[in-house]
């Protein structure tokens, strides 16, 4: 019994207005191939699916194509919710997709056995049970109650979702008796989830899910199951320093931040129920950096892509002390003729100290400097224009304490905007 594990795929992803459907498109050929090479016998999908709740229509026909050419393969899959998945979208195919072998989870309410999946080996006998449990809303396991604190409702979902775990597991159990009498045999126990465990490695692009409440789920309220198999979190690792309970990760890197660590799937091997457990990498589809230091630093950097062939994406960070108010022209300039697209362009912060000492040596401009000339280019121009009227109303009583504050404002602005070359 194989079964592969994934997650996070976020299909129609807009990433600074570019689209990732080129990069989704290769990386689900390869995990179709992938399967095929390695006789797999079902792909788990562990949540966010789409990326958000309205997918748009090449995204859905990413996924409905993926469902079709699995069946294809013999593999079964077993799609779940995840916290930017829309319910009603997923299960509007729900029954449709079942003829193909594909069974959908979007969300955590309904009756117990119909959330314990059976995995069927490649003789059709059943080869594991999954609790196939999504990301799970606090409507799906507890009650809305007033006057309740914060705290005391933090613990509330906590309880209620273990309390889900090992509901499903106690029901996975009695039918994993019932197997064992009619083969002979024990067959594995899988649980899945979506959802933050305790003392995780996030990224940027990972989206609070249980704001304000619960801040993580503990790695010993899981049940006992062979394998847990999570989403959520789009760096892969273990939980809690137990190797059966693992993030995949996402396949394609969903934010800068991503590209520290490299991107997998895990191919799980039962023997009886003792998992064996190998992530399997998933290639790079687009190419991606980010540039951090000094203008000279960041232009030494770029003369590494002078002989790449295929589009860089790139995130560059200046931590150039002085205010540039050309900087994207600078940047522009190092850039001309390579074949790169900035995607995001930003200042790096300084400390506070060092920014109260950069303030302490800059002399106060004097009062008839015009008052625009202190507003800095990269702020946006409701923010600008906001800045000169408050300025100008109160110039004469009160010009010194101005041109401070315009000097703070200047200072605390640190981010240049996103622009394409």
């Amino acid at each position: 019994m194989r079964i592969l594990h994934t997650s996070d795929w976020h299909l129609g992803q807009n990433f600074f207005n570019k689209n990732r459907r080129s990069e989704h498109q290769a990386f689900l050929n390869w995990l179709l191939n992938t399967a095929k090479e390695n006789d797999v016998n079902a792909i788990i999908v562990a949540g966010d699916i789409f990326d958000t709740s309205t997918p748009p229509s090449y995204a859905r026909e990413l996924y409905n194509q993926f469902v079709v050419e699995a069946n294809k393969l013999d593999c079964q899959l077993i799609l779940l919710g995840g916290n930017h998945d829309s319910v009603s979208v997923l299960n509007e195919s729900k029954n449709l997709l079942k003829y193909l072998r594909a069974d959908v989870v979007a969300n955590a309410s309904g009756e117990d056995k119909d959330q314990v999946v059976s995995i069927l080996d490649s003789d059709g006998q059943v080869g594991a049970l999954v609790c196939a449990i999504p990301f799970i809303r606090p409507q799906d396991v507890m009650s809305s109650q007033s006057g309740v604190k914060a705290t005391e409702k933090q613990q509330q979902l906590g309880e209620a979702i273990k309390a889900h775990y090992h509901k499903l597991y106690l029901e996975a159990q009695s039918q994993q008796a019932e197997l064992e009498s009619q083969l002979g045999k024990k067959v594995p126990i899988i649980a899945t989830g979506h959802l933050t465990a305790l003392g995780v490695t996030q990224s940027e692009s990972v989206r609070d899910i249980y704001i304000g409440t619960l801040e993580g789920f503990a790695s010993d309220a899981f049940p006992p199951a062979d394998y847990i198999a999570l989403g959520h979190i789009h760096r892969p690792q273990i939980v809690g320093k137990k190797e059966n309970i693992r993030y995949s990760g996402s396949p394609i890197p969903l934010s800068f931040d991503e590209l520290k660590s490299n991107k997998q799937v895990v191919m799980v091997e039962f023997e009886n129920t003792t998992p064996n457990i190998n992530p399997i990498a998933v290639p790079n589809f687009q190419p991606m950096a980010s540039l951090k230091g000094d203008l000279h630093s960041i232009e030494e950097q770029l003369a590494e892509f002078k002989q790449s062939e295929q589009t860089i994406w790139l995130s560059i960070e200046v931590s150039e002390q002085d205010f540039l108010s050309d900087l994207q022209q600078r940047i522009a300039e190092m850039v001309k003729g390579l074949n790169v697209e900035v995607l995001q362009l930003r200042r790096a912060r300084t400390s506070a100290k060092q920014a109260i000492e950069q303030k302490k040596l800059k002399p106060l401009l004097s009062y008839n400097r015009r008052t625009c000339s202190s507003v800095d280019s990269s702020l946006k121009p409701s923010l600008a224009s906001k800045r000169r009227l408050v300025l100008s109303v109160f110039l004469l009583p009160l010009a010194r304490y101005s041109i401070r504050l315009s000097l703070r404002v200047r200072s605390s602005s640190n981010e240049d905007p996103i622009f394409r070359i």
